[in-house]
């Protein structure tokens, strides 16, 4: 699952499953082509509606990152940044999905699109996230303050412990995740791997 650019045609590919066949996309002249479950199109640049960047970890692989491409006649494509290789295995395939949204900016940008180009969450939800984190805060210094009321130290000492774990999981993917627009010149380094 590698990128390959020669001029004309760039692409990519990555398994988004153990069964079935890799998702495959390339970047030619006349637009992004691609190849998904049996099915392919070919979406000429101009017609791309709008591409999300999203940074999604996952249990298997932490450093995931996600586009969704939309077409103006209402289909959506997603591109991950990994690719299955064994039951255990999740391959990152950081390099490859980098270059190849990289190149597809540049070719939309030279082509006059006019996509809607986002990042993160959307507002709703990254709000609703927010919100309940704002929730689980006060949860964990209630429960902090009743335990150095009592003197329960080894209680105290795992909620420290939890909130540091919680705070280096959690926060990386919502600092990354925070809705903005971007320009083509523009694209968001913290999105891609």
């Amino acid at each position: 699952m590698q990128v390959s650019g020669a001029g004309a045609a760039t692409s990519y590919a990555y398994k988004a499953s153990l069964i079935g066949s890799a998702h495959r996309f390339e970047l030619t002249e006349e637009g992004l082509s691609w190849h998904i479950a049996g099915r392919s199109g070919l979406w000429r640049y101009d017609e791309i509606s709008a591409i999300r960047l999203s940074f999604r970890p996952v249990s298997m692989q932490q450093h995931r990152f996600r586009a969704d491409v939309s077409h103006k006649g209402g289909g959506r494509i997603a591109i991950l940044s990994t690719s299955w290789q064994t039951a255990a295995l999740m391959a990152p395939q950081d390099n490859g999905f980098r270059d190849f949204l990289i190149e597809l900016h540049a070719r939309m940008a030279k082509a006059g699109s006019r996509a809607e180009l986002t990042a993160g969450l959307g507002r709703r939800t990254y709000a609703a996230v927010l919100a309940f984190l704002a929730v689980l805060a006060v949860a964990m210094a209630g429960l902090l303050i009743r335990a150095l009321m009592i003197g329960e130290f080894a209680g105290v000492l795992f909620i420290l412990g939890f909130a540091a774990l919680f705070v280096w999981q959690v926060g990386g993917f919502v600092r990354r995740n925070q809705p903005q627009s971007y320009s083509f010149e523009q694209v968001p380094r913290a999105l891609l791997p």
